[in-house]
Formats: C-alpha cells, sequence, structure tokens
C-alpha cells in the first residue's frame, strides 16, 4: 500500500556527479578541485527539499534495475521520498548528470536523461492503477514537473485528464530545454518557474529584467511565472499582478540545484499557507542560504 503523498515529483532522478573547484575557471582550465556523486535530478532535488520541509513527496521517473538503480532507490527512500511509484526498467540505465563549476559559477554540463525519456508515459502509470490515483478518480493535488520529460509527453500531460485537477508546479530542467514549456503558454496550465534566459528563449526574445519577462510569459498565456536572475530581483506574476523581491547577497560557493531550491521552497511555502508576498520571499531566502553552501530548513 502507497502512503499518501503531499505531492508528486514527476521527472528526472539520477546521480549527479559534480566537479567544483575553488578557483575561477575558463574552457580548457584544468585545476584540484573536489569531486562529489550524490542523488539529482530536477524532480530529485525538488522532492529532497520538500522532504526537508516535512513534506512527503512521491517519485515518478525511470530508474534502472542496476546497482546504481537500487542504491538510488535506497538513498531516496533514506531521504523521506515515497519510492514504489518509481518505474523501475529491466533494460535502461540509471541516468546520470555531470557539472563542473568554478569560482565563476557553472562552467559546463551534461544532463544524460536518456532513460526517462525512452520510458515515457509509463513513468504515469501510478495515475491511472489505482496506486495514486484513476481515470475515474484523478489525481487533485500538487505536482512538481520538470521539462527532462519529452515534448510530446509534456504536451500530452497540458491537457490529459489524469492531471487536470492537479496543481502544476513546472520548470525546464535547464536553458536548453525551456522551450519544451510551450504547451502550457498554449494551454494556460500551471505555475511556470524558470530564470531570465529560459524565459527568453519561450517567448523568443530577450528580457532585460524579471519583471519585463514575466508580463511577456503572460501576454503568451501563462497563469501564472516566477522568473528568477541569479542574485538580482526575481518576480513572481499573474493576472492578480506582479510582484518582485531582491534575494539576500551572500558568497556562492554552489550553483547546481539552487533553482530546485526555489521553487521546492515556494511551493512549500504556498503548502503551508504563505501568500504570494512571504513565499516569494522564503524562496528566495532558501536559494540563497543553498548557493551560500549551507541547508536551507
Amino acid at each position: 500500500m502507497t502512503s499518501k503523498p503531499d505531492i508528486l515529483c514527476i521527472g528526472s532522478v539520477l546521480w549527479d556527479v559534480i566537479g567544483r573547484a575553488p578557483l575561477a575557471m575558463r574552457q580548457g582550465s584544468d585545476v584540484p578541485g573536489r569531486i562529489t556523486r550524490l542523488p539529482g535530478g530536477v524532480a530529485m532535488n525538488i522532492a529532497m527539499t520538500l522532504a526537508r520541509f516535512g513534506l512527503t513527496p512521491a517519485l515518478l521517473t525511470a530508474i534502472g534495475r542496476d546497482a546504481e538503480g537500487d542504491e538510488l532507490i535506497a538513498a531516496c527512500a533514506a531521504r523521506g521520498m515515497i519510492t514504489d511509484t518509481v518505474y523501475r526498467s529491466d533494460d535502461l540505465p540509471t541516468d546520470r548528470y555531470m557539472a563542473v563549476e568554478g569560482a565563476n559559477g557553472l562552467i559546463a554540463a551534461i544532463a544524460d536523461a536518456h532513460s526517462l525519456e525512452a520510458a515515457g508515459a509509463k513513468i504515469l502509470r501510478p495515475l491511472t492503477d489505482g496506486t495514486l490515483a484513476t481515470g475515474n478518480a484523478p489525481f487533485d493535488g500538487l505536482v512538481a514537473l520538470d521539462g527532462n520529460l519529452t515534448i510530446d509527453l509534456l504536451s500530452e500531460i497540458t491537457t490529459s485528464p489524469l492531471l487536470a485537477q492537479a496543481d502544476l508546479r513546472v520548470a525546464p530542467a535547464s536553458p536548453g530545454k525551456a522551450e519544451r514549456l510551450g504547451p502550457f503558454l498554449t494551454h494556460s496550465r500551471g505555475t511556470l518557474y524558470v530564470n531570465l534566459e529560459e524565459a527568453g528563449l519561450l517567448c523568443q526574445c530577450n528580457f532585460d529584467t524579471t519583471s519585463d519577462a514575466a508580463l511577456g510569459l503572460i501576454d503568451r498565456g501563462a497563469a501564472r511565472v516566477l522568473v528568477t536572475n541569479g542574485g538580482e530581483t526575481a518576480t513572481e506574476g499573474s493576472e492578480a499582478g506582479l510582484i518582485s523581491q531582491t534575494p539576500p547577497q551572500v558568497l556562492v560557493t554552489r550553483v547546481t540545484g539552487a533553482g530546485d531550491t526555489f521553487m521546492a521552497a515556494h511551493i512549500a511555502a504556498e503548502a503551508r499557507g504563505a501568500d504570494r508576498t512571504d513565499a516569494l520571499s522564503r524562496a528566495l531566502e532558501a536559494a540563497a542560504t543553498y548557493v551560500s553552501g549551507k541547508t536551507p530548513q
């Protein structure tokens, strides 16, 4: 029997391999640093932060039945996540992400989410087989969704009756996948969490500020958006208007996962009844705490 989750996290759950150096880097740099391997992926990062805030997330993703997959499932369960909703593939390997970061930020990254993409709609079976919901009793709670899914599956989700009553919270995963969120503009579904670059890619133009980007996305059909820009002003926007705030200034020691932390903290704040202004403030504070190297609480 699957425990009742507070939120579904749909998307990439994989191993992050991150190399970090305390020096500024450029293409071709070869410097000393630290290399870590830890559970990651957009859905996983969001789920981990939600769990730290006291929520119970269920994972809908694809993880291989290999040794790395078994280890990853155990790591997820140990962090308070529901894992019996995960699609385990016999012939697809567990996905991985690799990044290099310097003192000047992210230098390069490669996301290998081919198994998640190949699994496709199979990861949504718990929404139809009674594990979480059925076609006659669709899921009506919070859903965090990431853009590592294929454009076809994301398009299906925007119109599917399986999630028609759900509160969708959507992130593009990376600027390279931002345009996959186009169907959410077309169908005015969900709350989109994007950075300034991703907003520009979705609108096919350049924005100078997050408030301009939020207005641009709403004009394109977005129901609600949150646009961030690193340590600069962030904006939340909908038909109810715009709210902009500047995040706390901190010394940046890491960047991978900061956007996911922001999104999770914002969802958690609203789940606890915070209003728009307070929820944005809490999310920015949590993201600043994360990039400073500390663990947001």
